[in-house]
């Protein structure tokens, strides 16, 4: 007799018949493992206009924004356009562009999100971080057209402004 637990089938969260090679926009988001607040801190609340909200980077923040950044020099059909790296997720918006020679195959986003977690977590780990830095997965959204990207660059603009009501928010 099997007493082993049937652990749930983890759903996979990709479109089964997308070319995640393909040129396009691409908004991203990457969680920390169990949500943890390593990446930066949210000072001011921003409920009036007089208050100002800023992300001060911690020093996993700064490696997670510094990996980020040289991705377009690792992926060179890749550049980077918003950003925005909050207490325990980072949201960024890619571009991924026509072929470009010696890039063969093509990455993925899955290829590209791969790699930039494994290079920030390698540095975070040189910097003193000892324990997992982010979550298996990720979440994806094809970008759809000028007012589906829009909409997101707004989104991304004022998360830290909501923070206090993300639905990433913890206070850990």
């Amino acid at each position: 007799m099997n007493n082993k637990k049937e652990l749930p089938q983890r759903k996979h969260p990709r479109l089964n018949t997308f070319d995640y090679s393909s040129t396009g926009a691409y908004f991203i988001t990457i969680c920390t493992q169990n949500r943890r607040c390593v990446l930066s801190s949210i000072v001011g609340r921003g409920f009036t206009p007089a208050e100002t909200v800023e992300i001060e980077y911690s020093v996993y923040g700064k490696i997670a924004e510094k990996q980020l950044l040289l991705l377009e020099n690792r992926f060179p059909c890749l550049s980077i356009d918003k950003f925005v790296i909050m207490p325990n997720h980072i949201h960024v918006i890619l571009f991924l562009q026509e072929d470009t020679a010696g890039v063969n195959p093509r990455p993925t986003i899955m290829d590209i999100i791969c790699a930039y977690k494994s290079l920030t977590t390698r540095e975070c780990k040189k910097a003193g971080f000892a324990e997992k830095l982010f979550q298996t997965s990720f979440y994806e959204h094809i970008i759809r057209g000028k007012e589906d990207y829009e909409e997101i660059v707004k989104y991304i603009c004022e998360n830290p402004m909501h923070w206090l009501f993300d639905e990433l928010y913890t206070e850990d």
